[in-house]
């Protein structure tokens, strides 16, 4: 069954318009109940739907307008989430970029404190390889191998690994 006839169908019991656009803004809008996307992400998601991309920018750029797709709320979210999991601030700020948040919302929402960092980068550590230090070279490097994965800096692993 196509999009737009699953969307019809909806439409038609929920009693809407079944033009083209309001059944690409029900699917941003769907996708948008699951979980925050940027303008960018977002857009992709609907033209990888089959929708054309012109339509798909329209929507979007008309549930910025409404404020209900936010880059700014969700660089804070992902910000957030991402460090929970363990990541530093260079795997994030790539990840950002990748969705489409430019360099200077995503230092906005990056903690500028080190020493948040450090904590994170030691949780990481601990939970990953224990509280012993590295026990030669080798060891050191596999380490230092999986913090850089991880994203953080080459200063802040020197720091944790001693």
């Amino acid at each position: 069954m196509t999009l737009e006839k699953r969307g019809s169908e909806n439409a038609k019991s929920m009693g809407s318009s079944t033009t083209p656009e309001a059944l690409v803004r029900q699917k941003a809008l769907s996708l948008l109940a699951r979980r925050e996307h940027s303008t960018l992400e977002l857009s992709r998601k609907l033209v990888a739907k089959g929708i054309e991309q012109g339509l798909a920018a329209a929507v979007v750029s008309q549930l910025h307008q409404k404020d209900l797709v936010s880059d700014a709320r969700f660089t804070e979210g992902f910000v957030r989430w991402r460090m929970t999991n363990g990541y530093g601030p260079i795997r994030i700020r790539h990840e950002l970029r990748e969705r489409g948040i430019n360099e200077d919302m995503a230092a906005r929402y990056l903690p500028r404190d080190e020493e948040q960092w450090l904590d994170s980068i030691a949780k990481v550590k601990h939970k990953r390889f224990g509280e012993t230090k590295p026990a030669d070279y080798r060891d050191r490097a596999r380490q230092m191998r999986f913090l850089m994965y991880r994203g953080f800096t080459s200063e802040q692993i020197r720091k944790v690994l001693g």
